[in-house]
């Protein structure tokens, strides 16, 4: 049963790199693409079933603790993730979608030995998407991944890692952000898109990855009018170095095996900045503990943790301005549902706002 190896490759079929992301968070982005570097697309009933260690585990979904009711909202949020396939006659022509899960199964355990580990299996609808490859298929390592910070980033990596060997690719905007996962309402002012997510997967990927990308206009509604699409020209970048293995990426998330002890939902702000002053959490425990707080402890840390790498990866906060800012948001939010104007939970609400800034 295949576990975690350096150097391993992911193999992608262009037809899944070009399914929207099915608002996956970086974590589960990175999850997928890991398992699929496990997986042998010549042996599908060998290979489906994956089992990481629980610290790879951890490591991999940046998990600050661990307990059975975590680990299942974790776990369960893996299972919901769903593709939706188009149904397209003979000339290309779009009929339909067919939607599935991507994975069926997850079992989190222990083994003869006492180790902890979490096992996953692919759907069985998923299967031709991940083993099924004639050609049409690219390939790249993982560390080209890990140091990428948002879904954004990574996504725009996959998109155009698929089109490097031809050098370009035009995509109209509305279709790129399809790809990434970003909704038809988010950045309607194209400057918006262009500065936080254009421009910062162009710095990302020159800094972190085996490609690098200028991009242009390539058409427009009306002269000077609303652009329409995007040219995309890719290039190898030459002064990318493997910075970061797997196995180096696991090791420098050890922390998180040490904060796994502690349920962060108990400690107040005084407790939390003791702890990390010993070592024993990391400085964003302590911001998630000062976010909670001032939000009135009306979401769980996990909520929380959620809301906080959803700004970051927008670039709307740094750990500097989050205080600021989510004490502003949530007074925001506090006044519209007293005014009865907020017709789901405070949670999704306020996640809702920030997904669109």
């Amino acid at each position: 049963m295949p576990t975690l190896k350096k150097n391993h490759l992911v193999q992608k079929r262009n037809v899944l790199n070009e399914i929207r992301s099915s608002n996956m968070t970086l974590q589960e982005l990175r999850f997928f693409s890991i398992y699929l570097s496990k997986i042998n697309k010549n042996k599908p009933e060998e290979t489906r079933v994956v089992r990481f260690p629980m610290a790879d585990f951890q490591s991999i979904m940046d998990l600050g603790r661990i307990d059975i009711g975590y680990m299942k909202n974790v776990t369960n949020s893996l299972l919901c993730k769903v593709v939706n396939v188009p149904i397209k006659d003979e000339v290309g022509n779009y009929r339909g979608y067919t939607g599935f899960q991507l994975f069926k199964e997850c079992t989190v355990s222990n083994d003869d030995s006492g180790e902890w580990y979490v096992e996953i299996d692919a759907h069985d609808k998923a299967l031709p998407l991940m083993f099924d490859f004639k050609n049409k298929y690219f390939t790249y390592k993982i560390d080209n991944m890990l140091r990428l910070r948002s879904p954004n980033q990574f996504r725009m990596y996959e998109i155009l890692k698929q089109y490097e060997t031809a050098g370009e690719r035009i995509l109209s905007v509305e279709e790129l952000k399809s790809f990434i996962g970003i909704g038809k309402d988010e950045y309607p002012r194209y400057n918006d898109f262009k500065n936080r997510v254009l421009d910062a997967c162009q710095q990302a990927l020159a800094e972190h990855t085996d490609i690098k990308f200028t991009y242009e206009p390539h058409g427009r509604k009306g002269k000077a009018g609303k652009i329409l699409a995007l040219k995309f020209i890719i290039e190898k970048n030459e002064d990318f170095t493997d910075q970061l293995t797997l196995d180096m990426f696991v090791a420098q998330n050890a922390q998180n095996t040490i904060s796994a002890q502690l349920n962060l939902n108990d400690l107040d702000s005084f407790d939390a900045t003791d702890l990390e002053h010993e070592g024993a959490i990391t400085s964003r425990d302590v911001l998630l503990v000062d976010l909670r707080d001032i939000m009135k402890n009306e979401f769980t840390i996990e909520q929380v943790d959620e809301l906080l790498s959803i700004a970051m990866s927008r670039n709307l906060v740094t750990g500097k301005n989050a205080y600021l800012y989510f004490k502003e948001k949530y007074a925001t939010v506090k006044r519209v549902e007293s005014g009865g104007g907020i017709k789901t939970n405070l949670f999704r609400y306020l996640r809702g706002i920030i997904n669109k800034e």
